[in-house]
């Protein structure tokens, strides 16, 4: 937005800023969030605090950086009001969990470890954040944010001291941030819809199953090597002789990896399937769904340990979802698929939809880093970061719903138009 865009937004943003900060306990800590948000907004290449200053008439750098890194305002319950604010605005058909990434120079920035980039595709010194948004065909907004922290910061006091991590808070694998981020909102009063991720989360065994416990339905991706078994495979027991341990059922046929099972069918068996209007014309793909059982040694535990909580023992049987594989044209096999716990009589193309939906993520991760400067903070504190995040969020729930407004600009408007090209993670 240019400073002409910005004024006239004014007094609506003031609006939102009352509402959502209203947590916030001191009016003059509300005028800096107010300040900020402009700061994100306003049109620049970079949105750290000095640059965000300059470019503003009523920014004070000293303020700001007060505001974002010394003062003890709680950004959980800032993101709860905007959770709460935008989930009946977006009608969310899914909720997508995903992780971004932010590299960084030194070891001294919260969490910060030479771990995966997805910004840079490779090895590099970054952190990590695991985030959950509210996703539909026409809207998205992050819900949540958890800061991964890897294991070599759970057992070095003085990084932690000098970053102010919370002492209860330690090293957790992102699959249980997702999980925990899904418990948390449930206790805000959100209702979780289907959950959507990419083969990061879904090839994870131990997380599809912590979504199943939760009641949670989920469409995820999984990698070609992920083995399953046909919907029909029943698991069977030699006959006992009457000495020693009773055999217990098992299936006898090695399982099949996705890609195998899929690619078996033959192309005909995939079907054509449009699943929305992109920028060049229709969205379609050939697609197949199959009922399987997932294999594999962990989904066989984890099936035993629930089995044998409910009923004291476990038949063998290994529990049933829809496998759901596309079949680019061109291609010469099966390039891509899904797992997905919903109901067995789910529409294909309702299938393909859900999968494909993760698309918003992009949009948002683009307009949020590129747009909105999500990966632009410069602090090195916990408190830090999380301030900034929280009023990039921010930043990105007011533009979003001015976009949705009923009077307001088409999608490529400059209030949410990003500055630079962009690359997701």
């Amino acid at each position: 937005m240019d400073a002409h865009e910005v004024n006239r937004a004014r007094v609506k943003l003031g609006l939102f800023v009352a509402d959502v900060f209203a947590s916030v306990p001191r009016k003059d800590q509300r005028a800096k969030g107010d300040c900020y948000l402009r700061g994100l907004m306003l049109d620049g290449r970079r949105k750290s605090i000095q640059p965000m200053a300059e470019r503003l008439p009523d920014g004070n750098e000293q303020n700001l950086q007060q505001f974002v890194n010394q003062s003890t305002w709680d950004p959980v319950l800032v993101r709860r009001r905007i959770a709460e604010r935008m989930m009946p605005l977006i009608g969310p058909d899914a909720w997508a969990v995903d992780d971004v990434s932010f590299p960084k120079d030194g070891k001294m920035s919260v969490a910060v470890a030479h771990q995966y980039c997805g910004a840079l595709g490779k090895q590099v010194n970054c952190q990590v954040a695991v985030s959950v948004h509210a996703v539909s065909d026409t809207a998205s907004c992050p819900l949540q944010w958890r800061l991964f922290v890897p294991g070599q910061w759970a057992d070095d006091p003085i990084r932690r001291r000098k970053t102010g991590i919370p002492q209860e808070v330690g090293h957790r694998e992102k699959w249980r941030l997702a999980l925990d981020t899904f418990d948390e909102l449930a206790g805000w009063g959100l209702v979780t819809p289907v959950v959507v991720a990419d083969a990061g989360y879904g090839q994870n065994a131990d997380f599809r199953d912590g979504l199943s416990e939760r009641g949670i339905g989920y469409v995820v991706a999984v990698r070609s090597d992920v083995t399953v078994r046909p919907h029909d495979a029943q698991p069977t027991a030699p006959a006992w002789s009457g000495n020693g341990r009773k055999p217990q059922p098992r299936y006898r046929n090695k399982p099949s990896s996705v890609a195998a099972l899929a690619a078996a069918h033959g192309r005909l068996a995939f079907t054509e399937v449009t699943w929305r209007e992109g920028s060049r014309g229709p969205m379609r793909s050939h697609f197949l769904a199959l009922r399987v059982r997932p294999a594999g040694i962990r989904a066989r535990r984890l099936a035993q340990a629930a089995a044998t909580a409910e009923h004291g023992h476990w038949d063998g049987v290994l529990p049933e979802v829809t496998l759901l594989a596309e079949w680019p044209e061109g291609a010469q096999e099966p390039t891509d698929y899904w797992l997905s716990s919903l109901p067995a009589d789910t529409p294909p193309a309702e299938l393909v939809r859900l999968a494909k939906i993760r698309w918003r993520i992009e949009h948002d991760y683009r307009e949020l880093k590129h747009g909105l400067g999500l990966d632009h903070f410069e602090g090195r504190s916990w408190m830090g970061w999380h301030h900034h995040v929280t009023l990039v969020t921010a930043a990105h729930a007011f533009l979003t719903e001015q976009r949705l407004a009923p009077k307001a600009d088409t999608a490529d408007s400059p209030s949410t138009r990003p500055s630079t090209p962009s690359r997701t993670c």
